[in-house]
């Protein structure tokens, strides 16, 4: 196996999805550095794909922006994913490291957000009648990056192709649970802040009545 850089890995990994997430275990290569940039550049990748593509190819977005949306699909639904195969894996008796799946899962998202890069580029090029060059360069990247995920699976907790397969499946169930438990949680916080708040306020008004 070669020795190479940060930037070199994330390269091999794109394009040798079979051997590039086994070498990059052996080696130990990988960085939170770059999951970082990779995370920030999809957050960005989905802002730019609902609010800047041309209107021929999506539809005019609202005029009022909220960041939460976007915050949600990038970093929640990433971190829930890795937190959520670590969980499952780790009862699989799975190789991998909670930092090791969230680097190898970061870099197989690369494809997905190029495709989405150039397709808001393309919305401003090509014409209607052109739209199968903007959905192929689309699912191209999904299925791209839908390889690589399964690969980065399979390679960081050394498992065999039918348990990669059972491992993604739980680990999606995993996320239901998580995210089900989040919101649950949330709105419970909710109920109690709103319960304290109405007795700090009424305890206030008898104070100055």
């Amino acid at each position: 196996m070669m020795d190479l850089t940060q930037k070199q890995w994330v390269g091999h990994v794109i394009f040798h999805p079979f051997e590039g997430f086994e070498d990059l275990r052996w080696k130990k290569g990988g960085t939170l550095k770059y999951t970082a940039v990779i995370l920030i550049a999809l957050f960005f990748a989905l802002i730019a794909y609902d609010r800047w593509c041309g209107f021929q190819f999506r539809p005019l977005p609202d005029a009022l922006f909220s960041v939460t949306p976007y915050l949600m699909k990038s970093l929640v639904y990433f971190g829930t994913w890795c937190v959520g195969n670590w969980a499952v894996c780790t009862l699989l008796d799975g190789e991998g490291t909670l930092r090791n799946i969230t680097i190898y899962s970061s870099y197989a998202l690369i494809p997905y957000i190029l495709s989405t890069f150039v397709n808001v580029v393309l919305s401003h090029i090509l014409i209607q009648e052109e739209a199968v060059f903007f959905h192929l360069v689309y699912y191209l990247g999904l299925l791209w990056s839908t390889l690589l995920l399964f690969q980065a699976i399979k390679a960081v907790h050394q498992y065999s192709f039918p348990k990669t397969l059972a491992a993604i499946a739980l680990t999606l169930a995993a996320m239901l649970i998580i995210l089900f438990l989040a919101v649950l949680f949330l709105s419970l916080f909710q109920k109690v802040y709103v319960f304290f708040y109405s007795l700090y306020t009424e305890i206030l008004y008898r104070i100055r009545t």
